[in-house]
């Protein structure tokens, strides 16, 4: 679902950004994608995406390259940013409905979507509010329903659960299970390590811009151990 072969991206004028990553995500998994502040966390999502251009490599989703076929690309996956930096002077019904305009998602399915989701995630009363007045978890769970409304193939997430309630975060959870045992791909960056051991069957730990290991959650996290220790110790070798 998701083949990145070879990707630099480079900040101009710096040293920073990331090289040489080689990393494949299938239909069902959920891949979890950690490293320190810094490392290339963000700059590899947004690469991925199609925000930021790259300087060499090739990333393939759903067997589209997104440097040839950007828009036919972007009409499969969903971007959750770390920051929900959304539009305030709209309401929030009028902000998902934009959102599933842009996608083409039908009248009904979009109705039945939204009263599913904002249900779930108890901020049906708040649609009608301008996202202005929201708080910070209210505004995460706007962009993630916003990103579930079309159903894409691959979700792609940069630290999800922050600004989340105990509860919401318990639902998407449940929501990312359900949607990789229906054929959907997960890739998503988080600094919630436990969750990240118990949800994800893949990992991939990032140092300074470059991989360190990636694979099987019970290959990286070998007995005895925890991806917790596992992380430790690849931050704090300074080889």
């Amino acid at each position: 679902m998701l083949v990145i072969n070879g990707l630099e991206k480079i900040y101009k004028g710096t040293t920073k950004g990331v090289s040489d990553i080689t990393l494949h995500v299938e239909k069902g998994d959920i891949y979890a994608f950690i490293g320190h502040n810094g490392a290339g966390k963000t700059t590899l999502l947004k690469a991925i995406t199609g925000i930021h251009e790259f300087d060499k490599g090739t990333v393939l989703i759903d067997g589209l390259d997104i440097t040839k076929e950007p828009e036919e690309v972007k009409r499969r996956i969903a971007y959750v940013p770390d920051n929900p930096d959304i539009y305030e002077f709209m309401t929030g019904i009028q902000y998902l409905n934009f959102i599933a305009d842009v996608f083409g998602v039908p009248k009904a399915d979009r109705e039945a979507r939204i009263a599913e989701y904002a249900g779930k995630f108890e901020i049906t009363d708040s649609l009608g509010d301008l996202v202005s007045g929201y708080s910070h978890g209210m505004k995460q769970k706007l962009v993630l329903i916003s990103a579930l409304l079309h159903e894409p193939k691959l979700l792609i997430m940069d630290e999800p659960f922050v600004g989340l309630d105990p509860k919401a975060a318990f639902l998407l959870k449940e929501i990312m299970r359900s949607m990789t045992e229906a054929g959907c791909a997960i890739f998503f960056s988080t600094h919630v390590l436990d969750v990240a051991e118990k949800l994800c069957n893949k990992v991939a730990i990032i140092k300074e811009g470059r991989l360190v290991t990636s694979g099987l959650m019970s290959e990286v996290v070998k007995d005895q151990s925890s991806l917790e220790a596992i992380f430790m110790e690849t931050v704090e070798n300074k080889g």
